[in-house]
């Protein structure tokens, strides 16, 4: 049972565990890290980040992976589940004097095997442009902390545009750059552009166009994390007030908001069809919003600390409806193991036309990768046409795969099933979905990373969920009420008062993590123009922060403890699962069919 350990302790290292579609893994050839690996000191609270990039060079190895760790940034060549890894030859190696990396993202729609573009941000708030592989390529923005002095918390490039990004920081203040333009020699003088419901946008009052071209500021604290929508149309962003908040990207409307139970929230991820938006955040739960219901859909409760990273599975997701059996593509081939809409088939998994229209984008022919005469790869979307899928037979099935890491050390993946996402709102169900036993038994027996002793008082709700959800849920797989959980969560939401949270803040600091310290040099001036948003309590009860009673809660489908130190990244591949810890060891997890193939 998917419940139950893997071998060994409750405290021990996963080596592998087991899902519904067999054992993912873990692929000690393929681990990453610095290739002079030290005793890790915990000095540095910067995240370890991962990203990727596909070069489509033709080989067996056609990806490109970027970590940071510390002072230092790494680009190797990734060599999947089969081969193993040769650290002594990274394709780049930098190290940082006076500023770390905090973050980085390669160019996913301008490359070439000879060249990439990667965006880098920093703790002293500049950011680098750079080619990894030519190495001729290098540009500093906000070089002189003119446009913002704090430190870099996401940066992106605008999937629609081959020179635009977008880069967001702790103070909670947003900006859009293009790399070719400069950046001014004197600090910007802005002018009002559009306001919102807790947000301002703002441009540069000058003559000529100049860095930064927007600036949005959003929200009462540090923007932790942003996540543009599949269809690339529709912007999440998640701050350290709690809040989601979804705006329309070309507009700058916003659409809809969501707040955390408490604390900030840290991290953001759309599903591939780009109906649900997943968080996760320093009250310990993961939470998924429905875009185009507005509305809170369930809460997951499983780690034990804050949730440093959600991301969706689009290998093993299942989207389809009644019309829908097997997808064709241009040439009548079965697309069995090929991506419509980001969610792949395998041959049991299928979409339908009308999630290839989640978006609302246009799929054309012109959207396929086009080759540049300079050899670049010009890629504006890598799906197929609505016009070239056929469809057949009959099937009604959704599910949806995401996994989360946290602070705890623990890895959590997630399944979202038809009968929670079709639930009315205001009528709450645990699911149990084949991990009855392990919140019994890891949640009552294991001390919380970052809370005070069950002794003490304790201001965490995932606290209370432990003790009551566990208790509620069993193995027959079926739902039973939590009202114990949702009376004693409300009550001490209902109680919890500034002083409470700042004690809870600190103790999460001082237990575990030295992460999220998203508050630093949050006293850069914001516009007063700013609306301020709602309190917690006014929200408390709606469909924005809906109580326990009134969404399903959601158990994991596996849990497991796989790192001795807090997991920061995890990344969804064809092959395989890729987590990283602060220590900076970057994992792969082969997916069951690759386990069973071995490894070279």
């Amino acid at each position: 049972m998917a419940a139950q350990s893997e071998g060994g302790g409750k405290d021990d290292i996963k080596t592998h565990f087991m899902t519904r579609e067999g054992s993912y893994k873990l692929m000690t050839h393929s681990e990453y890290s610095k290739p002079s690996r030290v005793a890790f000191n915990g000095q540095t609270n910067t995240p370890v980040k991962v990203s990727f990039v596909d070069v489509n060079d033709g080989t067996a190895s056609p990806d490109r992976l970027c970590f940071n760790v510390g002072r230092e940034l790494y680009v190797y060549v990734y060599k999947g589940v089969h081969k193993a890894v040769d650290l002594t030859k990274p394709i780049d190696k930098r190290i940082y004097k006076g500023t770390l990396p905090t973050c980085h993202d390669f160019n996913q729609h301008y490359f070439s095997p000879e060249s990439v573009l990667l965006l880098v941000g920093f703790t002293a708030g500049q950011v680098q442009l750079i080619d990894p592989i030519k190495k001729e390529i290098s540009k500093l923005y906000n070089e002189e902390r003119l446009i913002d002095k704090t430190k870099v918390t996401c940066i992106k490039w605008i999937p629609s545009s081959l020179n635009q990004f977008l880069v967001s920081h702790s103070s909670g203040q947003m900006y859009l750059y293009n790399e070719e333009l400069p950046c001014g020699q004197t600090p910007p003088n802005y002018q009002p552009f559009k306001q919102g419901d807790g947000f301002s946008v703002y441009t540069c009052k000058t003559k000529s166009t100049r860095n930064p071209m927007y600036r949005w500021v959003i929200g009462q604290g540090a923007i932790n994390e942003f996540a543009f929508s599949p269809c690339s149309k529709y912007l999440a962003v998640v701050s350290q007030d709690g809040h989601l908040r979804v705006f329309q990207y070309s507009t700058m409307d916003l659409l809809g908001t969501m707040k955390s139970f408490f604390g900030g929230l840290l991290c953001v991820n759309w599903s591939p069809d780009g109906k649900y938006i997943v968080t996760g955040g320093e009250d310990d739960l993961v939470t998924v919003w429905s875009f185009h219901e507005k509305r809170v859909v369930c809460r997951g409760h499983g780690h034990r600390s804050w949730v440093n990273m959600v991301a969706f599975d689009p290998y093993t997701s299942i989207v389809c409806d009644e019309t829908v059996s097997d997808v064709l593509g241009p040439d009548g081939e079965v697309l069995s193991g090929r991506t419509a809409q980001g969610v792949l088939t395998d041959g049991s998994n299928h979409i339908s036309k009308s999630d290839l229209t989640g978006c609302s984008q246009d799929y054309t022919a012109n959207n396929l990768p086009q080759q540049q005469p300079n050899g670049r790869h010009v890629s504006t979307s890598n799906h197929y046409s609505p016009s070239t899928l056929e469809t057949s037979t009959t099937l009604n099935c959704i599910s949806y795969r995401f996994g989360s890491v946290g602070q705890d050390t623990e890895l959590c993946l997630w399944d979202l099933t038809e009968d929670i996402l079709k639930q009315p709102y205001g009528k709450s169900r645990t699911s149990s979905v084949g991990l009855a036993g392990i919140n019994s038994s890891s949640s009552q027996s294991l001390p919380r990373s970052n809370s005070l002793p069950s002794s003490q008082k304790s201001n965490s709700v995932a606290s209370v969920v432990a003790n009551d959800v566990s208790s509620n849920a069993y193995a027959d797989g079926h739902a039973h009420p939590i009202q114990n959980a949702v009376m004693n969560a409300s009550s001490k939401f209902a109680t919890l008062s500034v002083s409470d949270r700042k004690d809870e803040k600190k103790e999460h600091k001082r237990n575990f993590s030295l992460a999220a310290r998203n508050s630093e040099k949050s006293s850069v001036v914001k516009s007063n123009n700013v609306r301020p948003v709602d309190s917690a309590m006014k929200l408390y009860g709606t469909q924005a922060c809906p109580r326990l009673d009134q969404v399903p809660i959601l158990e994991p489908l596996v849990c497991k403890k796989v790192s001795h130190e807090r997991l920061t990244s995890i990344s969804f591949r064809n092959e395989c699962i890729v987590t990283a810890c602060q220590e900076g060891i970057i994992l792969t997890w082969a997916r069951p069919e690759k386990t069973r193939d071995g490894a070279e």
